[in-house]
């Protein structure tokens, strides 16, 4: 079995690297790191990045998880072959597909300073940007086969279950880094920045939507994780970005929780998330734009869209 540090990073793939650069990098606070004409690397504080933007047909291209000190890639490789699972060495890192077909880099333990994150020396670092990327949420039509993957072969645990429908896993204290969401397809549906509170979270949204974006579901409250989070459509890499604070931390007697499928355990403030928060074809969007469903017009089915 793998053994695993944390999330490392996301990959999107984007019509023009140059413009999501500026864009990513201005309505997120991210720091720019550079890259070349067709790739760009964009940092939280002082990792060496949690975006990776790459030219072509916009969406999600892989996610990243950096696997834990000692666990070198040969112990990788011969892991997924016992697994029976097809893999690709690639520029030093390992590649392979999960149930879903979502694309997952394993990327070697990188060395960095033992002291948090305030006590290292940096220059680079500056106010605004979201503390680090924590963790990723897919759509998956394929829960069970899932489960089987991110727990009997990358070796993460399962942290809590909501209803039939949603699995939670984690590799640290924080509640979650990966979770999957069975809504009878398979999709990326979003990456969550870490914001220090929720006034930070509050500068950011303002921020962003000074640039014209909207909030798909929140601020909310989460029962499954504890977090509060808010999440804003991007609609350019079809997707959301999470912005949240207050995750849950496990501790070393934790034990998965089944959580029942209502209202209180998606949010504990209010209100459950519109059904455009699920998709993302042209009129969800626009329903969600506009706020139609507020005005008494339904969303349509999507099948009918």
């Amino acid at each position: 079995m793998i053994h695993l540090r944390g999330i490392d990073h996301v990959c999107l793939l984007v019509d023009d690297v140059k413009e999501a650069r500026l864009r990513w990098s201005r309505e997120f606070g991210l720091i720019d790191r550079g890259g070349d004409p067709g790739r760009a690397l964009l940092a939280c504080e002082d990792e060496p990045y949690s975006l990776e933007l790459v030219s072509g047909d916009p969406g999600h291209h892989h996610t990243a998880f950096e696997l834990a000190a000692g666990f070198e890639l040969p112990a990788v490789t011969e892991s997924l072959d016992e697994a029976g699972i097809e893999w690709e060495a690639l520029d030093g890192s390992v590649y392979l597909t999960d149930p879903d077909g979502f694309r997952i880099q394993l990327v070697p333990a990188r060395e960095r300073e033992p002291w948090v994150a305030h006590a290292r020396r940096s220059p680079l670092v500056r106010p605004g940007a979201p503390r680090r990327l924590g963790h990723v949420n897919c759509l998956s039509s394929r829960l069970d086969d899932g489960v089987r993957f991110y727990t009997e072969v990358l070796g993460m645990r399962v942290t809590d279950r909501l209803g039939t429908e949603g699995v939670w896993f984690h590799v640290s204290s924080d509640h979650h880094v990966m979770a999957l969401i069975d809504k009878g397809k398979s999709r990326f549906h979003h990456l969550a920045f870490d914001t220090v509170d929720i006034g930070q979270m509050r500068d950011m949204l303002d921020r962003i939507a000074r640039h014209g974006r909207w909030l798909g579901w929140g601020p909310a409250r989460h029962g499954v994780g504890g977090n509060i989070a808010s999440y804003v459509r991007v609609v350019e890499e079809g997707c959301f970005v999470e912005l949240y604070c207050d995750m849950e931390q496990l501790q070393e007697w934790h034990e998965p929780r089944d959580w029942p499928d209502d209202r209180f355990s998606s949010n504990t403030w209010g209100p459950l998330p519109p059904r455009s928060y699920f998709r993302f074809d042209p009129v969800a969007i626009e329903w969600e734009r506009e706020s139609l469903e507020m005005l008494g017009r339904p969303l349509p089915p999507e099948e009918a869209v």
